[in-house]
């Protein structure tokens, strides 16, 4: 489903997303660290972009960075979002954005769990969507059970 999506314009997407969520996913901006409920969600599931419903990223390496974003040590699949190097702020580091649906999600980071890899997926919880696992056959993401 996710890879017939067609992304809305910048005027449509701006009268049906909460501005926190147009401001993160089309402006390149960050919700306020501890605003997310998904930050301190760690039920079984996957998170997907929530304009397109891509997977990104999985429960199973969802982490508690203490920073108050959703936090994971790698997205569900190497190919499920595209790594940008992002010079603003007067820093470089790397945005994380999806594939499809070509959103801003968040940045990663060499400073997570060294025992995981040692990566950290900041992620803006506004970003993304949470899928049970419970829901994820009747909600198209069988295929992903597996990876939870």
């Amino acid at each position: 489903m996710w890879n017939a999506y067609k992304k809305p314009t910048l005027d449509e997407l701006k009268h049906v997303l909460e501005p926190v969520t147009y401001n993160v996913t089309q402006e390149d901006g960050t919700e306020r660290a501890g605003t997310s409920p998904l930050d301190k969600n760690y039920e079984p599931g996957i998170y997907v972009d929530v304009l397109s419903g891509e997977p990104l990223f999985s429960s199973g390496d969802k982490f508690d960075s203490g920073t108050g974003w959703p936090s994971f040590v790698k997205p569900i699949s190497v190919s499920a979002v595209r790594e940008v190097e992002d010079n603003t702020f007067f820093s470089s580091r790397t945005e994380v954005r999806s594939i499809i649906g070509d959103n801003h999600l968040g940045h990663v980071f060499p400073d997570g769990p060294r025992d995981r890899g040692g990566m950290r997926y900041c992620m803006n919880g506004v970003a993304l969507q949470f899928i049970p696992k419970a829901e994820m056959e009747v909600s198209g993401y069988a295929d992903y059970i597996n990876q939870v």
